[in-house]
């Protein structure tokens, strides 16, 4: 994901602070056939966010098949789940949240015992506890809520084409088990197919192989029927889906962009460059595994800038800027290809398994392709995310939490830090290392972990078991432990500098020793070098040099919505009013929490005037947002 989520109950309830021993050996591969993925079970693999007990009794297999409700704003159907159980295991417990069960049955249709417990809190959920009775699956009919905090239902008006509704999942971190039944842990990968159907004027796409085609099936009732099948086992939060207005347009032999008809031409320019990045990704670390990598370019409400769904990217429309310098984003939710859905994080815990490799591997993509300069503007903006991040949050313990807010293991949703902290451990690797041993053993990494999850210890112990064996001094020099679960950057990080941001600077220093405006050429900047001027601007400016710079650079009305987000943030803190209608319509119109988040934390921030103004914006705002993001804007506001 491209980036993840803001303000997150998470990061005070997830266990776990210190360096544990590695699991003892892996049930064999679970790339082999019908082999089903194993289960870690060492301490730190324990995850706090499932009522499951994948031990005693797991699901390996999801089949869906679900009627899309709009005009109730459900699903409704059955999940049929595969279960691996124990010889003495007696029960499976299931995650379910805001769901209606109708029956419980095995295969055959024989019922099962069942009891749904109370939900713990408003993002657990209940557990779903069936009694086996010797069943090697289990059928669950149920009806979703119209408030399942996995879905989106957008009315036309919300969508690019104004004409027909549009919904959309986002299962990440634990929201499927809103939408599906069952053991909604990254730890607990699952096969899956399902089959939808939807209104007959709409397509539906999921993160899977489409068994349909492009149109699906046309039922006697004119809707139409669409069936998808996932032979790998995924971890539950990938399975995701969704229903519009859609169009196709191929991009190469094994990629290609789905998205509504006004945004599609756009998005096949802006994403012209995949099948270079898929060869370039494959170059570094290994096959791609998973047969084709499409694209789904969403409405504005959606939350992030990316989420890795395999074989269907789902990305923002904020990204397309129409200069192709956002592009970064789809190298990153392409490199989740091999860090995150190839080698997924056991628990949330572990986040930055996922992200922090990700992003490290998005800039060895975005080096390959468009050479080190590039790539080093990306690098040298997450530093500096990186450190303003550390600098908020400093070291010391927030009530609840479980480890310091700047510790990689521990507290995943704090800032960027599962991103920026955990790609520059890796690049500091790499420096220590050396590239070429480095690339050896991460392909390695992945080829031996496929389609396994993995947990912090036992990465570190991998890392030491084939590159340090041996060789204390040098690990000793890694600072590995204190990378790993230590505040703060150690000393050996490695901070690689821009030299395009680097005159970016001097036009800073310029503007700041009272130079005009009009002396500032804009011309051909990229995002990366509006961000890096306008993130280094002073933070207390006059009026006068506040419209000086709107105006001048046409700030408030750019087009490019970082630029945006980044402007109104400044704009805030020095109580610039006419920037202010511009913003409200802005966060009304954008879901993507990276760009939305730090506006309302800004406005609160302003004592007096400010928490007034949030209120009264959410309010309006509200319903266009995503349940993720107004839960996060929910948070900020103290609601």
């Amino acid at each position: 994901m491209r980036k993840l989520l803001a303000p997150s109950l998470l990061g005070a309830l997830l266990a776990g602070t210190a360096p544990l021993l590695s699991t003892p050996a892996l049930a064999a591969n679970a790339r082999e056939a019908n082999v089903p993925a194993p289960i870690l079970t060492t301490p730190e693999a324990h995850d706090v966010w499932t009522h499951a007990e994948p031990e005693a009794a797991r699901v390996t297999h999801v089949s869906l098949d679900l009627d899309v409700d709009f005009a109730s704003k459900t699903l409704a159907g059955t999940a049929t789940l595969d279960v691996l159980a124990d010889a003495d295991a007696k029960e499976i417990v299931l995650d379910v949240k805001d769901m209606t069960i109708a029956s419980v049955t095995d295969g055959k249709g024989t019922p099962l015992a069942y009891t749904l417990g109370e939900p713990d809190n408003d993002e657990l959920g209940a557990a779903l506890t069936v009694q086996l009775d010797g069943a090697k699956q289990v059928r669950v009919t149920y009806r979703t809520s119209p408030k399942a905090s996995a879905l989106q239902w957008l009315p036309p008006e919300m969508t690019f084409g104004k004409t027909q509704p549009y919904l959309y999942s986002q299962g990440q971190a634990i929201h499927n088990r809103s939408w599906v039944p069952t053991q909604d842990s990254p730890g607990i990968r699952q096969t899956w197919d399902a089959t939808l159907r939807v209104p007959g004027d709409l397509v539906a796409v999921m993160s899977a192989e489409k068994l349909s085609g492009d149109k699906g099936e046309t039922l006697p009732d004119g809707r139409r029927a669409f069936r998808f099948r996932m032979d790998k086992p995924v971890p539950p939060y990938l399975i995701a889906f969704a229903v519009g207005d859609l169009k196709f347009k191929s991009l190469g032999p094994r990629s290609g962009v789905w998205t509504e008809a006004p945004m599609l031409e756009k998005a096949a320019y802006e994403f012209a460059d995949v099948e270079k990045m898929i060869d370039a990704a494959s170059a570094l670390y290994g096959p791609y595994r998973w047969g084709r990598y499409d694209m789904l370019l969403l409405p504005p409400a959606f939350p992030y800038g990316g989420m890795e769904n395999p074989m269907l990217t789902f990305l923002t429309p904020t990204i397309v800027t129409g200069d192709r310098s956002n592009t970064d984003v789809v190298a990153h939710e392409l490199a989740h290809s091999w860090s995150g859905n190839l080698v997924t994080n056991a628990t949330w815990s572990d986040s930055w398994l996922n992200e922090g490799f990700t992003t490290y591997f998005e800039n060895r993509i975005m080096e390959a392709l468009y050479g080190k300069e590039r790539a080093a503007m990306y690098a040298d903006l997450d530093w500096d995310s990186m450190m303003r991040d550390i600098a908020a949050m400093g070291d010391d313990m927030k009530p609840g939490m479980t480890a310091a807010p700047s510790r990689l293991h521990g507290n995943p949703g704090e800032g960027e830090l599962d991103y920026t902290k955990g790609s520059n451990f890796l690049r500091m690797l790499e420096t220590r290392l050396g590239r070429k041993a480095w690339d050896t053993y991460l392909t390695s990494y992945f080829d031996r972990h496929a389609f396994q999850p993995q947990t912090t210890a036992g990465f570190l112990a991998d890392l030491r078991e084939r590159m340090l064996k041996d060789k204390p001094d040098t690990e000793l020099a890694l600072q590995l432990d204190r990378w790993a679960y230590g505040a703060g950057v150690p000393d050996n990080a490695v901070h690689v500098k821009s030299e395009t941001l680097a005159q970016v600077d001097e036009r800073l220093e310029a503007f700041e020793a009272g130079g005009p405006v009009s002396a500032i050429d804009t011309q051909g900047w990229s995002t990366q070098q509006w961000l890096r001027f306008l993130n280094g601007l002073p933070r207390e400016l006059s009026q006068e040099r506040l419209r000086e710079l709107d105006e001048g650079l046409t700030l408030s009305n750019s087009e490019n919505a970082y630029v945006q987000s980044a402007w109104f943030e400044l704009a805030i803190v020095n109580r610039y009013e006419p920037a202010f209608p511009a913003m409200a319509e802005f966060v009304g119109r954008i879901g993507r929490g990276l760009l939305v988040y730090p506006i309302y934390q800004r406005l609160m921030q302003q004592e007096g005037w400010g928490p007034d103004k949030a209120r009264a914006i959410f309010a309006t705002a509200r319903p266009t947002y995503h349940p993720e993001t107004a839960a996060g804007i929910a948070r900020i506001l103290g609601e």
